[in-house]
């Protein structure tokens, strides 16, 4: 936008009036002879002074014209500052009426996720317990099926034992017999069991004749009898047994002449 011009005043009336004025005071002055009288001396004041006066009117009309420019641009100022008040009152009023959707969004969103948070846990909850539960079947199934497979273990040891037992004593009654192919021939049936059985941990053993008697691998035949001191055995009765290195039955024996 160009700017406004300032406003200007015609001074050239006001600067003949002066030009007038003077020339008058000159005109009384120059025509006087002798001393000037009062009425010419008052004339002349009058003339000087409106010449005066004339000359500063201009000006001052222009500095009067030039404050109410001054006062009317600072008006304007003033009430386009307040329009732009208002504006940033109204931005203000929008941000702040957006800022509350906000917060009530974030509201609405903080409420979902503590709903969702909670159901999650709750399903976790949920899950752990049913993960327990299922743990907790699954040890009672698996103690059940070892229960089951130590019986059933118990029950083919016991029965292995007896079966080693009957060749064991078919043993002792071939070499009773004193005859060299009935003995080879259990002999080597005997042998081949025990190697069958040493495959699932099950190792038979016996006891040397004349071997000290050991409390912890042999047991007398008389049951409760206690052997004396340096007692030594005779021969074995029955065989004993080992079952993955763990003692499960002591040798049966004799002792020497009998004695406990």
């Amino acid at each position: 936008m160009h700017e406004e011009m300032e406003p200007k005043l015609a001074k050239w009336p006001f600067f003949i009036g002066n030009a007038l004025f003077l020339g008058a005071a000159w005109f009384i002055c120059f025509q006087a002879q002798g001393p000037l009288g009062l009425g010419e001396i008052s004339l002349t004041v009058f003339c000087a002074t409106a010449s005066a006066g004339l000359g500063i009117t201009p000006f001052l009309l222009e500095y009067r014209a030039l404050l109410k420019r001054a006062e009317v641009r600072a008006f304007t100022s003033v009430v386009s500052q307040l329009q732009n008040l208002e504006s940033v009152a109204a931005q203000i009023s929008g941000a702040t009426s957006q800022w509350q959707e906000i917060q009530q969004h974030a509201d609405k969103t903080t409420g979902v996720a503590t709903e969702i948070a909670e159901r999650m846990s709750a399903e976790v909850k949920g899950f752990t317990q049913f993960i327990e539960q299922a743990s907790d079947r699954e040890k009672a199934t698996l103690r059940l099926e070892v229960e089951k497979l130590r019986r059933a273990e118990a029950e083919w040891l016991q029965v292995l034992v007896r079966m080693l037992d009957h060749v064991y004593a078919l043993h002792v009654g071939a070499v009773r017999s004193s005859q060299p192919l009935l003995i080879e021939q259990v002999g080597n049936f005997q042998t081949a069991c025990r190697d069958v059985a040493r495959k699932v941990g099950l190792t038979p053993f016996t006891a040397r004749e004349a071997e000290p008697f050991d409390g912890q691998r042999h047991q007398l035949i008389e049951g409760d009898s206690k052997p004396v001191n340096g007692a030594t055995i005779a021969e074995t009765i029955a065989a004993g047994y080992t079952f993955q290195g763990k003692l499960l039955r002591p040798a049966l024996v004799r002792l020497v002449n009998g004695n406990p």
